[in-house]
């Protein structure tokens, strides 16, 4: 089976890093593609992080309330 990486997006410019909030979803859980993963605190606004891809989530790398840099992987995803 195809692993996603779900990767912590650059939402704005000035955007260097970002806090997982809250996890709206636990490993073992299905997702669709585009379905809200997590809450993420970035540059004094919320946003939400999506799937890239459908799948089964088998990993979460970033604990809530860690912040980390743009781009760092914070959970990987089993295609379906």
């Amino acid at each position: 089976m195809a692993r996603i990486k779900v990767l912590l997006p650059q939402w704005g410019m000035g955007m260097s890093e970002g806090k997982i909030v809250k996890w709206l979803k636990a490993v073992g859980g299905q997702v669709a593609e585009d379905e809200p993963l997590a809450e993420v605190e970035a540059e004094k606004t919320s946003e939400t992080l999506e799937s890239p891809g459908a799948g089964r989530i088998t990993e979460i790398l970033v604990a809530e309330d860690e912040t980390v840099p743009v781009r760092t992987v914070v959970a990987i995803i089993e295609k379906a």
